[in-house]
Protein backbone atom coordinates (compact mmCIF):
# COMPACT_ATOMS: atom_id res chain seq x y z
CA UNK A 1 0.00 0.00 0.00
CA UNK A 2 1.30 3.37 -0.94
CA UNK A 3 0.69 6.54 1.44
CA UNK A 4 -1.15 9.28 -0.34
CA UNK A 5 -0.29 12.47 -0.50
CA UNK A 6 -1.61 15.56 0.71
CA UNK A 7 -3.59 16.22 -2.13
CA UNK A 8 -4.30 12.90 -2.85
CA UNK A 9 -6.09 12.71 0.96
CA UNK A 10 -7.61 15.70 0.07
CA UNK A 11 -8.83 13.63 -3.32
CA UNK A 12 -9.96 10.73 -1.50
CA UNK A 13 -12.41 12.88 0.81
CA UNK A 14 -13.50 15.00 -2.13
CA UNK A 15 -14.95 11.50 -3.78
CA UNK A 16 -16.40 10.28 -0.06
CA UNK A 17 -18.23 13.38 0.07
CA UNK A 18 -19.95 13.20 -3.56
CA UNK A 19 -20.15 9.28 -2.94
CA UNK A 20 -21.47 9.02 0.66
CA UNK A 21 -23.33 12.58 0.86
CA UNK A 22 -23.28 14.65 -1.97
CA UNK A 23 -23.42 13.67 -5.30
CA UNK A 24 -25.41 16.37 -6.95
CA UNK A 25 -22.30 18.91 -5.66
CA UNK A 26 -20.79 17.30 -8.83
CA UNK A 27 -23.73 16.81 -10.76
CA UNK A 28 -23.96 13.14 -10.31
CA UNK A 29 -27.24 10.49 -9.60
CA UNK A 30 -26.22 7.51 -7.48
CA UNK A 31 -27.96 4.21 -8.61
CA UNK A 32 -30.55 2.63 -5.56
CA UNK A 33 -27.35 0.46 -4.42
CA UNK A 34 -24.84 3.78 -4.45
CA UNK A 35 -23.26 2.77 -7.37
CA UNK A 36 -22.15 5.82 -10.22
CA UNK A 37 -20.47 5.08 -13.66
CA UNK A 38 -16.49 5.58 -12.76
CA UNK A 39 -16.66 7.50 -16.34
CA UNK A 40 -19.34 9.34 -14.70
CA UNK A 41 -17.12 10.51 -11.54
CA UNK A 42 -13.95 10.77 -13.49
CA UNK A 43 -15.60 13.42 -15.78
CA UNK A 44 -17.29 15.09 -13.00
CA UNK A 45 -13.99 15.76 -10.37
CA UNK A 46 -12.07 16.05 -13.51
CA UNK A 47 -9.45 13.09 -12.63
CA UNK A 48 -7.92 10.58 -14.64
CA UNK A 49 -8.77 6.94 -13.99
CA UNK A 50 -5.04 6.14 -12.83
CA UNK A 51 -5.63 9.13 -10.25
CA UNK A 52 -9.35 7.34 -8.88
CA UNK A 53 -7.02 3.63 -9.24
CA UNK A 54 -4.38 4.77 -7.02
CA UNK A 55 -7.21 6.54 -4.63
CA UNK A 56 -8.94 3.69 -4.63
CA UNK A 57 -6.23 0.77 -4.21
CA UNK A 58 -4.30 2.83 -1.00
CA UNK A 59 -7.02 4.41 0.72
CA UNK A 60 -6.38 3.23 4.71
CA UNK A 61 -9.90 2.34 4.83
CA UNK A 62 -10.79 0.85 2.09
CA UNK A 63 -14.16 3.11 1.44
CA UNK A 64 -14.81 2.92 -2.09
CA UNK A 65 -15.57 -0.55 -4.27
CA UNK A 66 -15.56 -0.72 -8.06
CA UNK A 67 -17.38 -3.31 -9.54
CA UNK A 68 -17.63 -5.01 -13.36
CA UNK A 69 -21.07 -4.79 -14.68
CA UNK A 70 -22.33 -7.40 -17.44
CA UNK A 71 -22.14 -4.69 -19.63
CA UNK A 72 -18.53 -3.84 -19.09
CA UNK A 73 -18.65 -0.68 -17.36
CA UNK A 74 -17.06 0.14 -14.25
CA UNK A 75 -18.95 1.47 -11.45
CA UNK A 76 -17.88 3.08 -8.29
CA UNK A 77 -19.61 3.08 -4.91
CA UNK A 78 -18.94 4.10 -1.06
CA UNK A 79 -18.52 0.87 0.49
CA UNK A 80 -20.59 2.43 3.91
CA UNK A 81 -21.26 6.10 5.65
CA UNK A 82 -23.97 7.24 3.43
CA UNK A 83 -25.64 9.97 4.86
CA UNK A 84 -29.15 9.83 5.45
CA UNK A 85 -30.07 12.45 2.85
CA UNK A 86 -28.65 9.87 0.78
CA UNK A 87 -30.88 6.89 -0.39
CA UNK A 88 -29.26 3.92 -1.06
CA UNK A 89 -29.48 0.64 -0.21
CA UNK A 90 -26.57 -1.23 -0.23
CA UNK A 91 -27.81 -4.59 -0.25
CA UNK A 92 -26.01 -6.07 1.92
CA UNK A 93 -26.77 -9.50 2.96
CA UNK A 94 -27.31 -10.12 7.02
CA UNK A 95 -24.55 -11.39 8.57
CA UNK A 96 -23.49 -13.50 11.91
CA UNK A 97 -21.39 -11.15 13.65
CA UNK A 98 -18.84 -12.39 16.06
CA UNK A 99 -19.82 -12.29 19.72
CA UNK A 100 -18.20 -8.72 20.33
CA UNK A 101 -17.48 -5.82 18.12
CA UNK A 102 -16.27 -2.66 19.03
CA UNK A 103 -17.32 0.74 19.24
CA UNK A 104 -14.26 3.74 19.33
CA UNK A 105 -15.54 7.27 20.89
CA UNK A 106 -14.51 10.58 22.79
CA UNK A 107 -14.53 9.99 26.22
CA UNK A 108 -16.88 13.20 26.02
CA UNK A 109 -20.07 10.89 24.21
CA UNK A 110 -20.25 8.21 26.87
CA UNK A 111 -22.63 9.00 29.04
CA UNK A 112 -24.91 10.10 26.11
CA UNK A 113 -24.28 6.66 24.86
CA UNK A 114 -25.01 4.64 28.25
CA UNK A 115 -28.02 6.32 28.17
CA UNK A 116 -29.27 6.10 24.60
CA UNK A 117 -27.12 3.69 23.21
CA UNK A 118 -25.62 3.78 19.89
CA UNK A 119 -27.54 5.65 17.19
CA UNK A 120 -26.54 6.07 13.58
CA UNK A 121 -27.28 10.05 13.50
CA UNK A 122 -26.80 11.66 10.32
CA UNK A 123 -25.98 7.92 8.59
CA UNK A 124 -28.06 4.81 7.93
CA UNK A 125 -26.27 2.47 10.23
CA UNK A 126 -23.99 2.27 13.42
CA UNK A 127 -20.38 1.36 12.36
CA UNK A 128 -18.82 -1.23 14.48
CA UNK A 129 -15.10 -2.51 14.21
CA UNK A 130 -13.93 -6.12 14.42
CA UNK A 131 -10.96 -5.20 17.17
CA UNK A 132 -10.20 -2.91 19.27
CA UNK A 133 -7.11 -1.23 17.65
CA UNK A 134 -9.49 -0.29 14.56
CA UNK A 135 -12.44 0.93 17.04
CA UNK A 136 -9.59 3.10 18.55
CA UNK A 137 -8.38 4.57 15.19
CA UNK A 138 -12.00 5.66 14.37
CA UNK A 139 -12.48 7.40 17.73
CA UNK A 140 -9.12 9.01 17.66
CA UNK A 141 -10.28 10.65 14.02
CA UNK A 142 -12.75 12.99 16.16
CA UNK A 143 -10.69 12.95 19.32
CA UNK A 144 -7.08 11.74 21.09
CA UNK A 145 -9.03 11.40 24.22
CA UNK A 146 -10.99 7.87 22.99
CA UNK A 147 -13.00 5.27 24.87
CA UNK A 148 -13.63 1.36 23.02
CA UNK A 149 -17.26 0.45 23.60
CA UNK A 150 -17.91 -3.73 23.18
CA UNK A 151 -21.29 -4.42 21.97
CA UNK A 152 -22.54 -7.95 23.00
CA UNK A 153 -23.36 -8.55 19.07
CA UNK A 154 -24.02 -12.35 19.85
CA UNK A 155 -27.26 -11.62 22.22
CA UNK A 156 -28.21 -8.64 19.55
CA UNK A 157 -28.68 -11.08 16.93
CA UNK A 158 -30.48 -13.46 18.81
CA UNK A 159 -32.71 -11.16 20.19
CA UNK A 160 -33.43 -9.99 15.99
CA UNK A 161 -30.74 -7.38 15.86
CA UNK A 162 -29.57 -7.74 12.38
CA UNK A 163 -26.31 -6.91 11.07
CA UNK A 164 -24.33 -6.67 7.80
CA UNK A 165 -20.77 -6.60 6.39
CA UNK A 166 -19.69 -4.10 4.14
CA UNK A 167 -17.40 -4.95 1.93
CA UNK A 168 -14.18 -3.45 3.72
CA UNK A 169 -14.96 -5.04 6.45
CA UNK A 170 -17.13 -2.64 8.88
CA UNK A 171 -19.96 -3.82 10.66
CA UNK A 172 -23.51 -2.48 10.49
CA UNK A 173 -26.81 -2.43 11.97
CA UNK A 174 -29.23 0.01 13.24
CA UNK A 175 -28.97 0.87 16.49
CA UNK A 176 -27.25 -0.19 19.33
CA UNK A 177 -29.51 -0.61 23.04
CA UNK A 178 -27.66 0.49 26.04
CA UNK A 179 -27.82 -3.02 27.90
CA UNK A 180 -26.10 -4.51 24.63
CA UNK A 181 -22.87 -2.21 25.42
CA UNK A 182 -19.96 -2.19 28.24
CA UNK A 183 -16.86 0.02 28.54
CA UNK A 184 -14.21 -1.62 26.94
CA UNK A 185 -12.04 -0.29 29.71
CA UNK A 186 -9.82 0.57 26.86
CA UNK A 187 -8.99 4.36 27.46
CA UNK A 188 -6.72 6.22 25.50
CA UNK A 189 -5.91 9.74 26.89
CA UNK A 190 -3.97 10.65 23.76
CA UNK A 191 -2.94 9.57 20.44
CA UNK A 192 -0.04 6.41 20.78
Amino acid sequence: MTELSRDQVRLSRRISLVLRHRPESARLALDANGWVPVADLIGALGITRAELDLIVENNDKARFAIARRDDGVDWIRASQGHSRRVEVDLGLPPAEPPAVLFHGTPRENVEAIRRDGLRPRSRHHVHLSKDVPTALAVGRRRSADVVVFEVDAATMAAGGHVFHRSENGVWLTLAVPPAYLSLNGQIRNKAE
